[in-house]
C-alpha cells in the first residue's frame, strides 16, 4: 500500500474555489482505482495550507492511475478549474507507506 500525501499552498481568499476543486477530485480518485481519504482545509494556524491523502495498492497502481487521469475528461476539467480560478499557488507530493503495528 502507498499513500500519496499532497500539501497545497492555496490562496486564502479562494477557499471556496479550492474546496470545490477538492470535492471534484474525491470521486475521481476513487473511480480511477484509489481510495481517497479526504482533503483537509485550513482551520486553525496557517490559512493557506491544505492537505489531501489518498491510497493505492502499490506505486505501480498509482502510475496506472496517472495514465488514466491524463486522458480522463472529468480530470482535465478539474485541472482546468484550478488553473482558471488560480486557487492553488503550489503543491508538493510525497509518497508514504503505512505502519500499523
Amino acid at each position: 500500500m502507498i499513500t500519496c500525501y499532497l500539501k497545497y499552498v492555496i490562496d486564502p481568499y479562494k477557499l471556496a474555489e479550492f474546496e470545490h476543486y477538492a470535492k471534484l477530485w474525491i470521486p475521481l480518485v476513487n473511480r480511477l482505482g484509489g481510495t481517497h481519504h479526504g482533503y483537509f482545509m485550513p482551520h486553525e494556524g496557517a490559512n493557506n495550507i491544505a492537505l489531501a491523502l489518498f491510497t493505492f495498492p502499490s506505486l505501480a497502481e498509482y502510475e496506472i492511475y496517472r495514465e488514466k487521469m491524463a486522458k480522463d475528461p472529468e480530470c482535465l476539467e478539474a485541472f482546468a478549474f484550478a488553473e482558471k480560478t488560480r486557487c492553488i499557488v503550489s503543491y508538493e507530493r510525497s509518497f508514504m507507506r503505512p505502519v500499523f503495528e
